[in-house]
């Protein structure tokens, strides 16, 4: 019992002592904490720098000797150092009275270098890669550029490329980063196919997205890369393409891209649900916001009853809406449509409701992601800024326009919360893309004033300086003596206001039907002004000298005008040129087409007036008009009617009669099936009919035309073909040359097209047979040359 009772003292008793020692120890650990936690130092010593300075590390801490500080201001201090990216590590401690901060300075970037790239240039890929000369190296931005270089290889069909990192240590913390790339093959698109479409056919798809299949011309149009932003982007398009034609139900299962790497092509394959399609029911506007007389409203709504039901319809109207509430004063007033689907009848009713909308302010604009592009480029396309009501219809209409600029890859507008809970940011991110061209290219026409094969050169830059600009350098030339220079620039905000003001200069030879030259020296001033979203106004002065010159082929030995060849009125005009032409023009311009470059639904229409008569040689009033309607006639086929009009008049004023070169001449968008200057008032006395057609001051002309996809040639390669009908009247000369002047008989045509949207720009081949004409027209069946839509 004693031994053991001797046992459990002394085990009672070392019990006490170690927790003795341990409530010690704990004592000691606490105290310390806390000491820590309100230490401060005499000192602070800076260790591992040589390139960046101590006091530059110790003004970055925030704590200061003989001043208290905590583990929480060691931390931030630590958290400022890493952030300054200057340095791999940093470490702080505290011994005695001197705080330690042992850092490990990143290396610097001496020279960044690609090797083995042909396809991509240096400065493209700089611009892609983080990484710059004498900026601080970090292996995580490293690996961040390594995909961003193989980024850059996808995006120009090479999805293959390899591309692997190193450095090179120089030594004195410096390194040259290098990346080894081994480019590959151009990955192509071998086909697209479309899954579950039951009304429209995979070639009408096919022509709708961006992705094309892969053609002999591919490389030019680089419009069969595989991207998969870009089949996002075509997903988006086929739902607004569907919605827009009723199908309200529309949607896209899926999309993929499968890749064969034996022959290094991919095919894609599109699966959607198309649904019902829809007409619009009934459709009324109803407000909550007291004041809004929706009765007033009813004339802004796009969208009818028993129409097809269209996405795009009621976007429009909605914008409409809510800017005329918007300035009746109602800033906050929201338009929102509700749609009733009828599932028995296919119809979609759609109430327009006005409700009072939070009270919410624009804080700010914040935009990122433009390195060219200027901030006050992106900022005025806003109709809203800092301090104005937030007005989602606006922005949408923002971003709209912001695409249309056609400087963005992609632009993407966002909020975020204010400073103030009625305070909203507006954050506008952009991708940019290329904006300048330099193109070389050629052409052959049949008609015309410059007839026979032509070459230009041009320069292009639509975002000049970051500041929106456009700027056009362009020279070319051709047979004949033809030459032409010209330069034009264009300031899309002119003073700050959304109009556009420019000037063209322009020098131009040419030699017409071998029987006389021309050389027109001029330039332009212009403004124009958008009165609505279709509706544009323009004012021009212009300013042009004109000389003509008889060509030798119409000359007689002795040098006189051989009137047999030419007639006298273009040897007057040429003895008494130089002319100067001094006026003044204004324009009235309404377009809704829906695709400028692919017309299929819109319509087109452009009164034009020009004046000369502001000193100057010429005296006259010219009116014209021209008018293009286009409608899809089948959605199912792609088949597209065209109709056009025509007209023109001109009027002389003073004492002088009007010039030759003034009058109206046919061509192939007048008429096809005669050749250029081929039909109506002449001079008979004239053997070579070259020279002999004078010009009218009237005429009136009309087109109709069925455009279709060509079967069996790929969607890709943008060849359709079309069927036409044309009609023209060109009258009216009181030259006393014009011997064999005829009335306004009316002359008529029918043929066939293709037409080729190739990288050329557009092309056009028209075969045209004369079924109505009059004595002494030239007839030109076969046409061949650049076709412009507008």
């Amino acid at each position: 019992m004693a031994a053991s009772s001797k046992f459990v003292g002394a085990a009672s008793a070392l019990a006490i002592s170690a927790a003795l020692v341990s409530s010690g120890a704990i004592v000691t650990t606490v105290a310390g904490v806390t000491a820590a936690q309100a230490a401060t130092v005499s000192r602070i010593e800076v260790r591992g720098n040589t390139r960046v300075d101590s006091q530059t590390v110790r003004d970055n801490l925030g704590i200061t000797p003989g001043k208290p500080f905590s583990n929480a201001d060691i931390d931030a201090a630590t958290k400022r150092l890493f952030n300054t990216g200057l340095f791999g590590d940093v470490r702080i401690s505290q011994s005695g009275g001197t705080l330690i901060v042992q850092v490990s300075e990143h290396q610097v970037v001496n020279q960044v270098i690609f090797q083995g790239n042909k396809k991509i240039k240096d400065p493209a890929l700089q611009n892609a890669v983080q990484l710059k000369p004498r900026a601080a190296f970090d292996q995580t931005t490293l690996e961040s550029d390594t995909e961003a270089v193989r980024a850059a290889y996808r995006n120009i069909g090479r999805s293959d490329a390899t591309v692997s990192s190193r450095i090179m240590d120089l030594g004195e913390g410096r390194v040259n980063v290098v990346f080894e790339i081994n480019e590959g093959d151009r990955t192509k698109i071998s086909n697209i196919n479309f899954v579950g479409n039951q009304a429209f056919g995979d070639r009408r798809l096919k022509d709708v997205i961006s992705t094309k299949r892969s053609n002999p011309l591919s490389w030019l149009t680089r419009n069969d890369v595989y991207s998969e932003d870009r089949l996002r982007a075509d997903e988006e398009t086929l739902r607004r393409f569907y919605y827009n034609r009723g199908y309200a139900d529309f949607r896209v299962i899926s999309s993929t891209a499968d890749l064969d790497e034996s022959t290094n092509e991919y095919t894609i394959t599109i699966t959607v649900e198309e649904g019902e399609k829809y007409k619009f029911g009934g459709v009324q506007i109803e407000s909550s916001v007291e004041g809004v007389d929706t009765s007033q409203l009813n004339g802004l709504v796009e969208t009818r009853e028993g129409d097809t039901y269209s996405a795009k319809e009621v976007e429009d109207s909605i914008i409409k809406v809510s800017e005329k509430v918007a300035g009746q004063g109602y800033a906050f007033a929201k338009v929102e449509p509700r749609g009733d689907r009828n599932f028995e009848n296919h119809t979609i009713s759609v109430v327009y409701a006005i409700d009072q909308g939070p009270r919410a302010y624009v804080e700010r604009i914040e935009i990122r992601g433009n390195e060219k592009t200027r901030d006050f480029v992106i900022r005025r396309e806003f109709d809203v800024s800092e301090g104005d009501a937030f007005n989602q219809v606006l922005i949408q209409r923002a971003k709209r326009r912001l695409e249309r600029l056609d400087f963005f890859q992609t632009v993407n507008i966002s909020t975020a919360p204010g400073s103030q809970p009625d305070q909203v940011v507006l954050v506008v991110d952009v991708i940019e893309k290329s904006t300048g061209e330099f193109s070389i290219g050629g052409g052959y026409t049949t008609g015309g004033e410059s007839p026979g094969p032509t070459v230009e050169g041009s320069i292009t830059e639509r975002n000049f300086l970051g500041r929106g600009q456009y700027v056009r350098i362009a020279a070319g030339g051709g047979l004949d003596n033809n030459r032409s220079y010209s330069l034009s620039f264009t300031e899309p905000y002119f003073l700050g206001q959304r109009i556009s003001a420019g000037f063209d200069i322009f020098k131009r030879q040419s030699g017409v039907s071998d029987k006389y030259e021309t050389d027109l020296v001029g330039g332009t001033i212009r403004f124009g002004l958008p009165i609505t979203e279709a509706l544009t106004a323009g004012v021009a002065y212009n300013l042009t000298q004109e000389e003509y010159e008889i060509d030798d082929e119409a000359l007689n030995p002795d040098g006189s005008v051989n009137l047999d060849e030419i007639s006298q009125a273009f040897a007057d005009a040429a003895e008494e040129s130089p002319w100067i032409k001094s006026s003044v023009s204004w324009s009235l311009t309404y377009n809704t087409i829906d695709d400028p470059k692919n017309p299929r639904d819109g319509l087109y229409g452009k009164f034009y007036q020009e004046y000369a008569g502001l000193g100057g040689d010429a005296n006259f009033l010219k009116t014209t008009f021209k008018g293009s309607y286009y409608k899809t006639l089948s959605e199912e086929m792609d088949i597209v009617g065209l109709v056009g009009v025509g007209a023109g008049y001109i009027k002389g004023f003073g004492d002088e009669d009007l010039r030759v070169f003034d009058l109206f001449k046919n061509n192939q968008d007048m008429i096809r099936g005669f050749k250029y200057a081929g039909i109506g008032p002449r001079d008979t006395t004239v053997e070579s009919s070259k020279g002999s057609f004078l010009g009218g001051t009237t005429y009136f002309n009309a087109t109709a035309e069925a455009q279709f996809p060509m079967p069996v040639i790929p969607e890709s390669i943008g060849i359709r073909g079309a069927f036409f009908a044309d009609a023209a009247t060109l009258y009216g000369n009181d030259l006393p040359q014009a011997t064999g002047s005829t009335g306004s008989e009316w002359r008529a045509s029918v043929g066939a097209s293709i037409m080729w949207a190739s990288p050329f720009g557009p092309l056009r081949f028209d075969y045209a047979v004369p079924v109505k004409k009059v004595e002494g027209d030239q007839v030109q069946n076969f046409n061949f040359g650049m076709s412009s839509k507008f």
